[in-house]
């Protein structure tokens, strides 16, 4: 004899469980599944080790002319290559250096400064340059003095007598 309860009507019934399902069973198969993923877990952490010491054990020598060579080459310090390596360096924020030349050169551009204070030359604003040289306009020589000039280039014995003759005057 079964304990199964048939119903009146089998054949309308037909389509569900007979039977409910154990608690036991998904308790089971819960633990399965996390002993499963703690060895391969476990596992993959022993392949990486031995991975790592393999790749150590593979490295290159440091060329003896490096002088501060960091432990593990694989891993880089913060602020080691500023530390380590001489001039020039590679760019490291692009934009951040080219905004900052851009500051240096409006700065530059929009102020007033010494050029060589030595020789009293002095830069000023561009806009300021460019009203001066409205008011003042820009320098020309005289005519006869262009046409002197090229002459003298062209014939050296007739600029001597050139400068002879204003040296008269």
């Amino acid at each position: 004899m079964s304990d199964h309860i048939k119903p009146e009507n089998s054949a309308e019934h037909e389509s569900f469980e007979h039977q409910d399902l154990k608690a036991a069973g998904i308790v089971y198969f819960l633990l399965t599944l996390g002993v499963v993923t703690m060895l391969c877990m476990f596992g993959l952490r022993g392949l990486y080790a031995y991975l790592d010491k393999r790749e150590k054990a593979s490295q290159p020598a440091v060329s003896p002319l490096v002088t501060s060579v960091p432990e593990d080459t694989r891993h880089v310090a913060p602020g080691y290559p500023q530390t380590a390596f001489p001039s020039p360096k590679l760019e490291e924020d692009e934009r951040g250096q080219l905004n900052g030349i851009r500051l240096q050169q409006d700065d530059t551009l929009y102020s007033y400064g010494w050029m060589d204070e030595k020789a009293g030359t002095v830069h000023i604003p561009i806009e300021r340059a460019m009203d001066l040289l409205v008011q003042r306009g820009l320098p020309v020589r005289p005519q006869g003095a262009a046409d002197e000039s090229s002459t003298a280039e062209a014939d050296p014995a007739k600029s001597k007598t050139a400068t002879n003759k204003g040296e008269k005057k």
